[in-house]
């Protein structure tokens, strides 16, 4: 069984002081949940963020990374320096960094970097809206994965987030059962390369999450976790991280 998995992606949110007023609050809701729950919080934030959940059971994840050790690469933060400050979770490859301009093969380099640091990578991917509109999204989805796992061998730790960029911060979330269905050739695709794995890994589904859908999302066979964005910014929060109680 997979246990479920809740991310909340604070993107270019929530300052130390700002993490902490949330926290204080929000931590002793979530820290016994029957789904693991995840922060993400921007790098300026980790130390005070690690701080308040240790010993809670909530883990601590980064938004990105750099691929090398150490370097020069001004403004980009390392595996090592991750390790450090106690980083579990590492997000790559989200949409929103793509847009930036990172590409497929640099996303790779990454993917390789964290899982030989021990950091659990989250590999995202998902079709923008263009590309659904013509119907191969599967086929998009597939050259992705073909990217971003070219030449990794696949372990139970890793995740995949489908996040279609269609329905990333525009309040307009996919079909669950659509989103079931990429979910599912998703966990296709890694039954080719290694089946046991295929069964093992963790999807996700990103896009326009909130209190009021995630139920439906988590009640698919191969979605197991949300990776949240502007719905975990505040104590509503809760609410996501215990669907499956009753309020």
């Amino acid at each position: 069984m997979r246990k479920k998995i809740i991310a909340a992606n604070w993107k270019m949110n929530m300052s130390a002081s700002q993490a902490e007023f949330l926290l204080a609050a929000l931590v002793p809701k979530i820290s016994n949940t029957s789904a693991e729950c995840l922060i993400l919080p921007p790098f300026t934030s980790l130390y005070a963020v690690k701080k308040l959940l240790a010993g809670t059971g909530i883990a601590l994840g980064a938004q990105n990374m750099h691929y090398m050790d150490n370097g020069p690469f001004t403004g980009e933060i390392s595996p090592l320096m991750l390790k450090e400050a106690g980083v579990e979770y590492v997000l790559l490859g989200h949409s929103e960094r793509r847009a930036l301009g990172e590409s497929g093969e640099m996303i790779n380099l990454k993917v390789k970097s964290a899982v030989n640091h021990g950091i659990k990578p989250i590999i995202c991917l998902g079709e923008p809206q263009e590309v659904r509109e013509s119907g191969t999204e599967l086929e998009f989805i597939s050259n992705q994965l073909d990217e971003e796992l070219g030449g990794i061998c696949l372990c139970s730790e890793m995740l995949i987030a489908y996040e279609p960029i269609w329905a990333t911060g525009t309040g307009c979330p996919a079909d669950s059962a659509d989103a079931q269905r990429c979910a599912s050739f998703i966990r296709s695709y890694l039954a080719m390369k290694d089946s046991q794995c295929a069964q093992e890994i963790r999807i996700l589904y990103g896009g326009s999450i909130n209190s009021s859908n995630i139920a439906s999302f988590l009640s698919q066979s191969d979605i197991d976790g949300a990776l949240v964005g502007g719905a975990s910014l505040n104590e509503s929060f809760e609410r996501i991280a215990r669907y499956d109680e009753e309020f």
